[in-house]
């Protein structure tokens, strides 16, 4: 008895090309006969999907803080749809320096227990998969450079004992917020996001696109002002201000964040690595997390490789400890290691290494930040010589509490409809340095608008509404509205005063009322020694807010006839023109 069997299967040239196709197919798709594989999104793309998500919706909150209507429609209070301070809200940073310096929390900074406990249980996530200026210097540094390439590259991510930096930075700042000042501001990742992209980035762009668009309006072909009339519609709803924003020190403020994010091209992430206080934070706070980096000896060919795209320069390579608090966890070392060999475990049984802080620094931190306190206090420009041009926004608290909440953010400047609000110089001193100071010149303080104290994260512009600014009733029943300071005149410039030459416009830009500029009539000779009737404008100190409406107008370019300084603020009980004097 013979067996049977199947025939021999023959194939041309023709059907064997599509077998082929078909096993290479099914190759691709990683299906096979015995069962069916389904190949998943790896983590670090959809860790640089939640990256563009969080970016996106900051640049979005961003370009919403913004007052975009017309204050003659508005009805009641003035408020802004979006929460423009969520990621404010999000940060410990700032979080830990308000609590240090007021001995409270600000209403809303509660929300950092959101990052705090998923950091203590999981590690920095927040630095690799939310913070937009992470995001941004992961950006700028996965771009090749020539200083980046080969054994650079992989010597440039090994652990360097420069990023303990961050740790004394932050106890530096930790420290000075105990005794008072908000210093921890000028590196909070997103003040200075805030602060720079408000201030600078924004406008200059904002100027560049204006400058185009007007090439577009005004080009001699149909089809070209057609696309630039669109591109304004489309742009001014999204992105343009409703007119062009300019900032003091905009400039100083652009080639620091500029300088920054270059510097990745150097050194990946350098910033989040040696400088970020609240990166250090979040590193401290994950030293005790319950996953870690776990290697397979066995697996493991010393090939670097997980080296070459490692953010967090945290050491993820066998035979050096795995620097916990360094790492951002992108997990890009898991998805660049080739044989598998790097996983992340609960629970690991080796424990990582630590962040290794020298003693003498740490002291030395300490003392930095303690002694920052007389040192900036102790010049002129804190009490003894107040500049009169200080002009702080309307609900600012008294100087000293308001340095000590100030995180230097910049979005009360970013939200100034009449673009009043500038980053301070040497106004308030270094101490004071980027805080908002009213240039009464380049805009007035509006007044039925209280949204800087809408948008401050803490506290620094205290929440007011129309009503308790007072400046939209009248002024001679109201109890205490919000004084900024007084105006006056400086009679040698004014043109009724000095050159028989009518001029109202401060009266008639004046919004109080009763109105506290007030007209006197006057006969005065003029060049040829004939007697003309003139009206020459005062101030009523009693009814005079400080709003700065009258030096905004003034037709004297150079130098106004009519001025603003500080005297009179209701914020301070000594900065006063005269002290009233208690009844017995």
């Amino acid at each position: 008895m013979t067996a049977v069997t199947d025939p021999p299967i023959r194939r041309d040239g023709r059907s064997q090309r599509k077998c082929d196709a078909f096993f290479a197919l099914t190759d691709s798709l990683h299906i096979s006969t015995r069962r069916v594989s389904v190949r998943f999104p790896k983590v670090t793309t959809l860790r640089s999907f939640l990256q563009l998500v969080f970016f996106l919706l900051f640049l979005f909150l961003l370009l919403r803080t913004e007052f975009r209507g017309t204050f003659a429609a508005a009805a009641g209070d003035l408020r802004l749809r979006y929460p423009v301070s969520f990621f404010f809200q999000l940060d410990p940073l700032i979080a830990l320096s308000n609590a240090l310096a007021t001995r409270a929390l600000y209403r809303g900074l509660l929300w950092t227990l959101v990052i705090l406990i998923p950091t203590f249980l999981l590690g920095r996530f927040f630095c690799g998969w939310i913070c937009p200026l992470g995001s941004l210097n992961h950006f700028f540094g996965s771009l090749n450079s020539e200083e980046k390439r080969g054994k650079q590259l992989i010597e440039s991510n090994r652990y360097k004992r420069w990023q303990t930096t961050k740790y004394y930075l932050l106890i530096i700042g930790a420290c000075a917020a105990l005794f008072g000042a908000g210093i921890a501001g000028w590196l909070d990742p997103f003040s200075l996001l805030v602060r720079s992209l408000s201030l600078s980035i924004l406008p200059a762009t904002s100027y560049g696109l204006r400058a185009f668009l007007g090439v577009l309006a005004h080009s001699p072909f149909a089809w070209l002002q057609i696309a630039g009339n669109l591109l304004h519609y489309v742009l001014g709803s999204l992105f343009l201000s409703l007119k062009q924003p300019y900032f003091r020190e905009g400039v100083w403020l652009g080639l620091i964040f500029i300088a920054v994010l270059s510097v990745n091209l150097r050194i990946t992430r350098f910033w989040c690595r040696a400088l970020c206080p609240l990166g250090a934070l979040l590193g401290m706070a994950s030293r005790w997390s319950l996953i870690g980096l776990v290697r397979n000896k066995e697996h493991c060919n010393d090939c670097n490789q997980c080296l070459l795209r490692c953010q967090g320069g945290d050491d993820p390579v066998g035979g050096r400890g795995w620097r916990q608090p360094e790492c951002h966890l992108c997990m890009n070392c898991v998805d660049q290691c080739p044989e598998h060999a790097l996983t992340f475990k609960f629970f690991p049984r080796q424990p990582p290494a630590s962040a290794n802080l020298q003693r003498r620094k740490v002291l030395t931190a300490v003392a930095t930040g303690a002694a920052c306190i007389p040192l900036f206090r102790s010049t002129p420009g804190f009490a003894a010589e107040r500049n009169e041009r200080l002009l702080r926004p309307p609900g600012a608290l008294a100087e000293d509490e308001f340095l000590a909440r100030c995180i230097h953010c910049g979005e009360c400047m970013k939200v100034c409809p009449n673009n009043a609000l500038h980053p301070s110089w040497t106004e308030a001193g270094l101490e004071g340095l980027w805080t908002p100071v009213m240039v009464p010149r380049i805009g007035y303080c509006e007044p039925s608008c209280v949204l800087c104290s809408q948008v401050c994260p803490t506290g620094a512009i205290w929440e007011i509404n129309a009503s308790q600014k007072g400046w939209t009733v009248d002024i001679s029943r109201s109890a205490k509205p919000v004084r900024l300071g007084t105006a006056f005149y400086d009679r040698g410039r004014c043109l009724p005063w000095a050159m028989a030459t009518d001029c109202i416009v401060c009266e008639e830009w004046c919004p109080t009322s009763p109105k506290a500029v007030f007209l006197t009539p006057a006969s005065v000779l003029d060049a040829a020694g004939n007697v003309k009737q003139v009206k020459q404008p005062n101030i009523d100190p009693s009814r005079c807010v400080g709003c700065g409406a009258c030096e905004y107008a003034c037709p004297v370019q150079d130098r106004p006839a009519v001025y603003i300084t500080s005297v009179g603020e209701s914020r301070s009980p000594t900065n006063q023109i005269l002290l009233s004097r208690k009844k017995a």
